[in-house]
């Protein structure tokens, strides 16, 4: 998926169809073409929108955070532009919410922050609202997008793979809730620890899911692979998600996990 392509006039193009559509008709649609169905790709705070109930959301940890570990030239300045550009500190932000009134911890990763890519921050703010939820007793939800590890942040970037894995596996242990929604794209480090580690795994529409790229597959194994490879309905079809689901759905769809996983703890 392209982000959509702002037209003159207030008017908004689908980058996969090219139908040219009012810009605030667009927003209210969560930004999905009311012709081919194309999910284009939201911030943080559209996500939390048409997610969370109005008012009820929490952030946790909201000051953390990169510091360039590995000393990698200029990270510092664009941490910066990008901090101010997105309005938060870092590529994924985490909370407590309601959604129709059940409550759950909330992350929310960003493609626009340097295409979501999982460096130390992240994955300790991950863990933490893991953490957060299971000393709560309450489900974690994360909508999940990236390109990988964070290169500029070398091992350390790396190393957060295990630590949210340890994460997920101790808030299954409490016996707690944890729905993994996978948005495009969702790549590398993140696609190969935390994003295919829920209990239900749910995908938007047409979102690219897979570990290395395409290109690569192909050069390595020298075979041409199918064209819808590594689309969530692709993936579904391989028994690697559970379920696909319109944005416009999502918010009902969670409050009905959510319900019935509240229902269980009451028993």
């Amino acid at each position: 998926m392209a982000s959509n392509t702002e037209a003159p006039s207030g008017h908004v193009s689908c980058p996969h169809c090219g139908t040219v559509v009012d810009i605030e008709t667009f927003r209210k649609a969560h930004r999905v073409c009311g012709k081919c169905n194309y999910h284009t790709r939201l911030n943080w705070q559209e996500r939390l929108e048409c997610t969370a109930d109005e008012g009820s959301f929490k952030e946790l940890d909201a000051g953390m955070e990169s510091k360039n570990p590995i000393g990698f030239p200029d990270y510092e300045s664009k941490i910066g532009a990008l901090q101010k550009s997105c309005n938060t500190k870092e590529a994924v932000v985490t909370g407590e919410c309601t959604i129709q009134g059940y409550p759950a911890v909330i992350g929310i990763m960003d493609s626009y922050f340097m295409m979501g890519s999982m460096g130390s921050v992240v994955g300790e703010k991950i863990t933490r609202a893991l953490e957060y939820g299971t000393a709560k007793k309450l489900p974690v939800i994360i909508f999940t997008t990236s390109g990988g590890a964070r290169m500029q942040e070398g091992i350390y970037s790396l190393m957060q793979m295990a630590k949210t894995s340890g994460a997920v596996a101790r808030h299954n242990e409490a016996g707690q809730l944890y729905i993994s929604v996978i948005t495009d794209p969702t790549t590398g480090g993140v696609t190969a620890s935390f994003a295919t580690l829920g209990d239900i795994i749910i995908a938007e529409p047409g979102a690219l899911i897979g570990f290395a790229g395409k290109r690569v597959i192909q050069d390595t194994i020298g075979q041409k692979l199918p064209e819808r490879f590594q689309t969530a309905e692709f993936v579904q079809e391989h028994g690697f998600t559970d379920i696909i689901v319109p944005r416009n759905e999502m918010r009902e769809v969670l409050a009905r996990f959510l319900k019935m996983h509240q229902r269980k703890e009451a028993v």
